[in-house]
């Protein structure tokens, strides 16, 4: 369920009408006049939420999942638990997106509490805890939570999120914006309702002109202790363990989960819907295609272990030489 501090939600609509807005098809048998309230992920719908599979990658999830309603391929009917209301669409992903603009629309609401500085704004459903400090020009949107003794930077921007305790975010943060989700199409694409939050949990650091996306459903979170240097992008449903050091430049793609402790050198990269075991270490300029084990040194792309990818630099800089000396 999105957080109703941050969205509003429509409805309930009938399966008859989700199925005219998004033009998926529901199985046989299937009763038109039944009643959706609400969107959800997969691993938290609940019998009266729609659902979608698209990635097949979350297949084996379908049969665990609580949902009433799912919009997926005709093709892996057979995955869904029994009672499951199922809604056949060749694009599942563009159908949910459909269904969720439905149910939500665009928040565009936005105004005061502790210490705020000349020409910042804090909403007046936000709330500020104790000695808190807003400098001038930062914008604090509505329902935003912000704990105890933080310090939120000039210029910087908070929306769809809850801040703890002992927070630090520098200057030109962004946190809560839209993530970077659509289905596409050849029509046109369709943007996905990002209906998740951003949990900054406490004694966090968040450098100078960071990103970090809301949720599209679940939740980004940065966990306690974690410190994030300028100018790192960090995608929706991001999930970073407690103590995590991302260094500058670093971007991490969509849904890719942190234990606790990595370190991330900068201008690495990872992509999305990855596990990055605890304690892991990751060399700058990185490229991440693929899960890292708890405890593994990496560097290079694609990354490998520490010590093959310097033996490799090595043996190829002995190639270029002796090539250009003729031998």
């Amino acid at each position: 369920m999105a957080d109703p501090r941050f969205f509003t939600r429509r409805g309930p609509f009938t399966i008859a009408k989700i199925c005219e807005l998004t033009a998926a098809v529901a199985a046989p048998g299937s009763d038109a006049t039944s009643l959706v309230t609400d969107v959800a992920p997969l691993g938290t719908a609940t019998s009266d939420d729609l659902t979608f599979l698209d990635n097949t990658k979350y297949l084996s999830d379908l049969g665990e999942s609580g949902a009433g309603f799912c919009l997926l391929r005709e093709e892996h009917a057979g995955r869904a638990p029994v009672g499951m209301t199922l809604l056949f669409s060749a694009n599942p992903y563009k159908a949910y997106a459909l269904a969720a603009q439905t149910f939500y629309a665009a928040d565009e609401s936005a105004a005061p509490s502790a210490y705020v500085a000349p020409g910042a704004f804090v909403d007046a459903t936000a709330r500020l805890g104790e000695n808190t400090r807003v400098d001038a020009g930062a914008v604090i949107g509505p329902g935003v939570v912000v704990g105890s003794n933080c310090v939120i930077g000039n210029g910087a921007s908070l929306s769809h999120c809850l801040i703890g305790d002992n927070v630090r975010i520098y200057p030109g943060v962004r946190i809560g914006q839209d993530g970077f989700g659509f289905a596409p199409d050849p029509a046109g694409h369709v943007k996905v309702p990002q209906l998740g939050r951003v949990i900054i949990e406490n004694n966090v650091e968040v450098g100078a002109n960071t990103c970090i996306d809301r949720g599209s459903g679940p939740d980004t979170v940065i966990g306690s202790g974690t410190w994030i240097d300028n100018l790192v992008q960090i995608g929706h449903n991001v999930v970073l363990g407690k103590g995590c050091i991302i260094v500058a430049q670093v971007g991490i793609s969509g849904s890719t989960k942190l234990g606790d402790f990595v370190v991330v050198g900068g201008q690495a990269g990872i992509a999305g819907h990855l596990i990055i075991g605890s304690g892991a270490q990751i060399a700058a300029k990185s490229g991440i295609i693929g899960n890292i084990e708890a405890g593994a040194v990496v560097g290079g792309y694609p990354a490998q272990p520490l010590r093959d990818w310097h033996k490799q630099s090595v043996i190829l800089a002995r190639m270029v030489k002796e090539r250009k000396s003729g031998k």
